[in-house]
């Protein structure tokens, strides 16, 4: 039995999770109390669920668990859907403020394996003060989130945030980590790249994902790019980069392309030709013109939102 013990909260972000989240709670409820028995957590460990101003009876459901356990149920409700990454950074400074050594986010469909909690805190407890969660496939996935999903990770990469493909929210952080979260003000934080960003010791644990039990996901293909672009925008500038080689490189072949027209006209002789090139040429760099003000107009958009500098949400209720 391990000497050590420290208090671990379970953060739940719920977007009408009516279906699932009763049995969610009970069984991370059974989670919690075998990690107790081993030594590894405290008895005053508890669930922090975030209502995302879900529609349907979650939060009745979520006041009714309450009741029944106590304070070993806690939680907070927006006043309206502000997103899953809000309500998971809402969890997070929630738990912080309430208490904890460690807290550990998890979807309420439970698709990520709640057994592998217990490792991430055998991790913690060996001195990582984040573990995040690897998923070992996407075999639950559809073939075009598969693949998007790969292309973003590789994409992130690629511009300098080097996150681990299959990487999920599904992680562990400490209180050190949760200190740190606090400071960052930023209305659009990315929570991925964030905790890789801070530098902080880092370990990583795989586990399978199962089939949703209930209901269907919350993530569409809009709010997935939402996501995707957020995460390229908060951590990198490389596509402002990109945009800026490619008006040098866009230069240099309008040179050579002057030059070939004075080739042609005062040492060859000929009328110039190539008129379809040009209307292909037009069409083109007209298209690549309205790309690059379409990236540079997501950047102009996050610096919009954050100067406003309005709050990332607003809770209605709360419970502690």
């Amino acid at each position: 039995m391990s000497e050590q013990k420290s208090r671990l909260a379970i953060i739940i972000p719920c977007f009408n999770e009516e279906l699932v989240v009763k049995s969610t709670v009970e069984t991370l409820l059974g989670v919690l109390d075998g990690i107790i028995t081993k030594g590894k957590i405290t008895e005053d460990s508890y669930i922090y669920l975030v209502d995302d101003g879900s529609k349907d009876s979650t939060w009745y459901i979520i006041e009714e668990l309450r009741n029944l356990y106590g304070e070993r149920i806690k939680g907070t409700k927006f006043i309206r859907n502000y997103g899953n990454q809000k309500a998971l950074i809402a969890g997070l400074l929630g738990v912080r403020e309430i208490g904890c050594d460690c807290a550990v986010s998890i979807d309420a469909d439970l698709q990520q394996d709640e057994n592998a909690i217990e490792v991430f805190v055998d991790e913690f407890h060996k001195g990582a003060d984040i573990v995040s969660g690897i998923r070992n496939d996407r075999k639950t996935d559809s073939f075009f989130k598969k693949y998007t999903a790969l292309c973003f990770y590789k994409l992130m990469n690629i511009l300098g945030v080097k996150i681990p493909p299959n990487h999920s929210d599904f992680r562990l952080v400490s209180r050190h980590a949760l200190d740190i979260l606090e400071q960052y003000r930023e209305e659009g934080l990315f929570l991925r790249g964030f905790f890789h960003e801070i530098g902080l010791k880092t370990a990583y644990v795989h586990f399978n994902v199962k089939p949703r039990a209930l209901g269907s996901s919350k993530y569409n293909f809009f709010s997935l790019t939402s996501l995707a672009l957020n995460g390229i925008t908060a951590f990198s500038i490389v596509p402002l980069r990109i945009i800026a080689a490619c008006g040098v490189i866009t230069m240099l072949g309008s040179f050579l392309l002057a030059f070939e027209v004075l080739l042609e006209k005062y040492v060859l002789h000929t009328t110039p030709s190539g008129w379809a090139t040009l209307v292909i040429l037009l069409a083109f760099f007209g298209g690549l013109q309205i790309f690059c003000l379409g990236i540079i107009g997501e950047y102009l958009g996050q610096i919009f939102n954050e100067v406003k500098g309005r709050p990332r949400y607003i809770k209605g209720i709360e419970l502690k």
